[in-house]
């Protein structure tokens, strides 16, 4: 399969950048300022909500939770003005910037069907993971009368195999991120249901 944003390369970054990472402030400057498709912008505002439960559910320290942050809030920040260079543009940014570099190789591998970039860490993994899984239980939320109350993991995996139910969502990207990140969909579900942030 031909790859639609190929990066190109696989190091991202400094090691001697390690441990520098913009505030949240800063980062969501950088959004306001990058992206104007409020939908977008709450995505990854989710996208990175999730990350830091994930690394809290893990006891990460404080300033891992952060970067876990800041790779969800910032991984399509260039999609909204610059879709044909996604994700080259956000990656150029961060490291011009001298952020840490496993934030930006997290960003770099957060879709490998389309960057050619595998996740290996357990930041790119999850980042990956809860990507599209975080859209797909959005969208479901909507079209719930309660939202998320109440929902039930087998709700969401019957919209799952309804391939014309938010069908920009690949399934197949669901499905290679769980088995890359060693966590059955079912979980992942189920966290995203429990700890998504709400309209």
């Amino acid at each position: 399969m031909e790859l639609t944003h190929p990066l190109n390369r696989t190091e991202f970054g400094s090691p001697d950048n390690l441990g520098n990472l913009m505030s949240e402030h800063q980062a969501m400057d950088l959004l306001r300022d990058w992206v104007k498709n409020e939908k977008l912008l709450f995505h990854m505002q989710q996208v990175g909500h999730l990350l830091k439960k994930f690394a809290e559910s893990k006891a990460l320290e404080q300033e891992e939770r952060h970067m876990w942050h800041l790779s969800g809030l910032l991984h399509d920040a260039d999609w909204d003005q610059w879709p044909d260079e996604h994700c080259k543009k956000i990656i150029e940014e961060l490291e011009a910037r001298n952020q840490d570099p496993r934030m930006i190789k997290a960003i770099a591998s957060h879709g490998p069907r389309y960057f050619g970039v595998d996740p290996v860490s357990e930041l790119d993994k999850m980042l990956y993971a809860f990507d599209e899984l975080s859209g797909f239980v959005h969208a479901y939320s909507l079209m719930r009368p309660q939202g998320y109350d109440g929902m039930e993991i087998k709700g969401v995996k019957k919209r799952l195999k309804d391939k014309s139910f938010a069908a920009q969502v690949s399934r197949d990207d669901i499905s290679d991120a769980s088995q890359r990140a060693g966590i059955p969909v079912e979980d992942l579900i189920q966290f995203v249901i429990d700890n998504q942030l709400r309209a």
